[in-house]
């Protein structure tokens, strides 16, 4: 039985992912700021085990939450670091907290995930980063989301180097650049722009990747996008 912890699993990607793993009989500690949202993810499973667990991930109280919530697991096998927040503005128009924010969220959450398991994390365990194409060097870049895109590609670079710093004790990290995903988060950013791509595809291949590829693949960040940017 796999134990798996997936952050923003109240809706969206992280909902469907969540979902997927569920349903092949897994362990899912499921993490979100809305508790509610979180109860309907768990009735939606017909197999495996949801295990709500609320915090906020931009706060340093969450490392404590996560811990009491874990304390009796042995291992977490795969750590789906999905939580995210996207704010369109023009550069000029986008102030430091705006960038504090989105990497409090979008690279200090995935830290602080870390920090609370690092006990958890043994042979084996396949740490997945959910990135984007914004973030992946070399692609097209949307206007408006400088401080986003940064964000995630910072994420990337920490996969790489979390590779290397995880060598040791066995643990696999790799960091997946999503194209563009028809979720809430992607229709407030940019309101009637449609994605090629939908949640439920999207969390069936994040969910079969994290499963998979562990075994051939560490420290990349790999780009899943039908276009450039995605």
């Amino acid at each position: 039985m796999k134990n798996i912890i997936v952050t923003g699993a109240s809706t969206g990607i992280g909902f469907s992912t969540a979902k997927h793993f569920a349903d092949l009989g897994y362990t899912v500690f499921a993490i979100a700021r809305t508790g509610s949202k979180l109860d309907i993810l768990s009735k939606s499973v017909t197999s495996g085990k949801i295990i709500p667990l609320v915090a906020d991930l931009s706060s340093d109280q969450s490392i404590s939450v996560i811990q009491q919530t874990t304390a009796e697991i042995e291992q977490i096998d795969i750590v789906i670091n999905n939580a995210g927040v996207l704010l369109n503005k023009p550069f000029f128009e986008t102030s430091l907290s705006d960038w504090d924010f989105q990497f409090q969220v979008n690279l200090y959450g995935p830290l602080r995930i870390l920090h609370a398991i690092r006990t958890k994390l043994k042979q084996g365990t396949h740490v997945v980063n959910i990135g984007s194409m914004g973030g992946y060097q070399g692609s097209n870049k949307f206007p408006g989301i400088s401080a986003y895109s940064v964000s995630k590609g910072a994420l990337g670079i920490l996969s790489e180097c979390l590779s290397k710093e995880f060598e040791d004790i066995g643990v696999i990290v790799n960091c997946l650049a999503l194209g563009a995903v028809q979720t809430k988060m992607l229709e407030e950013a940019f309101p009637g722009y449609k994605a090629p791509v939908t949640v439920d595809t999207m969390g069936s291949y994040i969910a079969d990747f994290a499963l998979k590829a562990g075994e051939l693949i560490n420290g990349k960040v790999i780009p899943v996008a039908l276009n450039n940017p995605g």
